[in-house]
């Protein structure tokens, strides 16, 4: 999420800027400036548009990982949960099996759906709605966006068989 912002960012403040700038600068340059010279401005230029870029990369850096170190503060850790003698191994366990369980369950209930369920309007949309949820969970969000096209034609598919 960081990233995408600091892409756009980045893009809105340096995107052809230099360029824009070394544009600008040729024009009040003296008469008598080579080119050499021209090109040694755009190149420093550059080099100082990189060195931009950077900053604002550590920045984003240091951000990320005091998000995240705030985060830990907050919630805790899995380290945490190993103070509990039983029952934070056990958490532990539930909390790392939970992605498979999700999907596997998701996966059991989409057999039956083509398989043998026959199911009304609405419990299609509500199957849809969990595959969508336990997708975005497991896999992000780019897992539904190139899925969803599939989902939408299977489900008009199987309206237009019934």
């Amino acid at each position: 999420m960081l990233q995408g912002l600091a892409a756009k960012l980045t893009n809105l403040i340096g995107g052809g800027l230099v360029d824009k700038v070394v544009d600008t600068a040729v024009k009040y340059f003296p008469p008598d400036v080579s080119p050499e010279q021209k090109q040694q401005f755009a190149l420093e230029c550059r080099q100082l548009e990189l060195k931009y870029a950077q900053q604002q990369q550590h920045l984003i850096n240091q951000a990320e990982a005091l998000l995240t170190q705030r985060i830990s503060q907050l919630e805790g850790t899995a380290q945490d949960l190993l103070a509990l003698p039983v029952i934070g191994r056990l958490l532990l366990f539930l909390r790392g099996a939970q992605r498979p369980v999700w999907g596997f369950a998701t996966l059991y209930l989409d057999w039956c759906w083509f398989a043998t369920w026959q199911l009304t309007d609405q419990q299609e949309t509500a199957l849809t709605l969990i595959n969508m949820l336990v997708l975005g969970f497991l896999f992000g969000e780019r897992a539904i966006k190139n899925v969803m096209p599939l989902i939408m034609q299977v489900t008009r598919h199987a309206r237009k068989a019934s």
